[in-house]
């Protein structure tokens, strides 16, 4: 069996089909994992996430922040952003199974290899914090409760980990380096405000797998959401957003030894400079 990670779709079907007649991706034999954000920006979402439930055990699905952002808007906003680009999937007769079956997915996936994300960790977490943080948040999200804690989702405190944090801000601090992670400061306090390519970045700040003694550095992670960044093999972690939705790359990474990259060109969908 043949194991995929594929970088951020975001509503980009048509080339995430593509990319699978490229790889020859057979549902029966081989497996995906998908980095998350499966939806918004791109034009079919909702082919997206009905294309993707329908694999059922062939593709392992990690949430990224349009994931979480459309779960959201669907228990507890009410509605979509002007940017957002989710009405086929509010508008669908399947939104609340949709919904639903989103918000089973994980937040954090491995095998004896390999793991999976959306976006970063921490450098205080070590594999077996990250594990115990994601099951707790992914519990959260999945209880008869979650709206709370979909209402009580958005903000960017607490930026540095503590053991003493209040059980809400832990949730918070974990989708929030799941979801949106890119850049901290070498104690790791996070910034979620540059999501330029490494360089472009205040100096006090640097990549979160860069961080000096991360406790993650014996994980092989897979992420994505980091699309100025683009593929990138550093740091024992794999960086596969490589920028479809704003006519770059859709990416697969064959999770074999050594991995071994796949990617398409795609159209551009989307301006980065409407959403800058």
């Amino acid at each position: 069996m043949a194991i995929y990670a594929i970088g951020d779709i975001q509503g980009c079907y048509d080339e995430f089909r593509r990319l699978l007649d490229h790889i020859k991706f057979e549902p029966g034999q081989d497996q995906l994992w998908l980095a998350g954000d499966l939806v918004n920006r791109g034009p079919k979402s909702l082919e997206t996430l009905r294309f993707v439930k329908g694999l059922g055990s062939a593709a392992v699905t990690v949430l990224g922040n349009h994931d979480l952002h459309l779960i959201a808007t669907v228990v507890s906003l009410g509605k979509a952003g002007k940017k957002d680009t989710l009405g086929d999937i509010l508008r669908a007769e399947d939104c609340e199974e949709l919904i639903t079956w989103l918000r089973h997915q994980k937040l954090f996936h491995h095998n004896d290899d390999f793991c999976m994300l959306h976006a970063g960790l921490p450098p205080q977490w070590d594999f077996e914090t990250t594990r115990r943080m994601a099951r707790e948040t992914e519990q959260a999200m999945q209880s008869q409760d979650h709206e709370r804690f979909f209402r009580s989702m958005y903000g960017n405190k607490p930026v540095v980990w503590r053991d003493d944090l209040l059980k809400t801000e832990k949730l918070r601090f974990a989708i929030n380096c799941f979801s949106r992670l890119r850049y901290c400061t070498v104690d790791g306090v996070m910034d979620f405000g540059p999501k330029g390519a490494p360089g472009s970045q205040p100096d006090h700040l640097i990549p979160w797998f860069e961080v000096p003694g991360r406790k993650s550095i014996d994980m092989r992670i897979i992420f994505g959401h980091w699309s100025t960044l683009g593929y990138f093999d550093g740091y024992n972690c794999y960086s596969i957003d490589t920028g479809c939705l704003w006519g770059g790359q859709l990416t697969a990474l064959e999770l074999s030894e050594p991995p071994r990259r796949f990617s398409i060109d795609c159209a551009a969908v989307q301006n980065p400079k409407a959403f800058s």
